[in-house]
């Protein structure tokens, strides 16, 4: 299980191209290592989390809340994922529940690399 982002599939709305061109080359990598050895029995999978309520995201939004709010207008789900939320979809990636998932793009973002949400 690898991790990537979801700016891997859609790009950021600010300029991260170092960030945003290194997880495309996760996304590749873990889609060819996937093919080359699934037949040995080896899945290879990309997790693509969106924003993360983590220290450092409330951290950098404590001093702007305007900010984190302009963020989550995009999101459909309406708030930024938590922890446990993606270590879940790893868990479930690691787990037999998955066996036939392979050489795959796991987004798990809230909807927001489905559609363009705006405010109202």
């Amino acid at each position: 299980i690898n991790t990537a982002s979801f700016v891997a599939v859609m790009g950021a709305a600010t300029s991260q191209i170092s960030y945003t061109a290194s997880k495309g080359g996760v996304l590749a990598m873990s889609r060819e290592l996937g093919v080359q050895f699934a037949r040995e029995g080896i899945r290879v999978n990309a997790l693509c989390p969106g924003p993360v309520n983590t220290p450092l995201l409330r951290e950098l939004f404590a001093a702007e809340p305007e900010q984190a709010q302009r963020r989550l207008v995009h999101v459909p789900a309406g708030r930024f994922a938590e922890p446990e939320e993606i270590a879940n979809a790893a868990l479930f990636l690691a787990s037999d529940e998955s066996s036939f998932v392979n050489a795959s793009t796991f987004l798990v973002d809230g909807g927001i690399s489905g559609a363009y949400v705006t405010a109202s």
